[in-house]
């Protein structure tokens, strides 16, 4: 499954890209294949391990914050690896027959 999450540190002050960064070091510690971006992170694996990443990730905010929000969306697919890549290589493929 790929799970692409975004938290956010509420009361915490201006700044929130302290906080958000310890929440990507989980993910990149979780050793899931995983990327970031300006908005989201994603991650792939499975429900159980995908989910206590992001519970994980979670905890890191709420160290440092009062209130933490969470937005999530999942593409549940089982038995399907590499989906993180893969769906980025089709449409640049799609793109360079242009």
């Amino acid at each position: 499954m790929l799970v692409a999450f975004s938290v956010t540190p509420i009361g915490a002050g201006d700044s929130v890209g302290d906080a958000v960064a310890e929440a990507v070091r989980v993910v990149r510690a979780s050793g899931l294949p995983n990327r970031t971006d300006a908005m989201f992170t994603t991650i792939e694996g499975e429900w159980d391990e995908v989910m206590a990443v992001v519970k994980r990730a979670v905890d890191a905010v709420a160290k440092v914050s009062p209130r933490v929000s969470l937005s999530l969306k999942a593409d549940v697919r089982p038995g399907v690896t590499g989906a993180l890549t893969a769906k980025v290589e089709h449409i640049e493929r799609v793109l360079g027959e242009s």
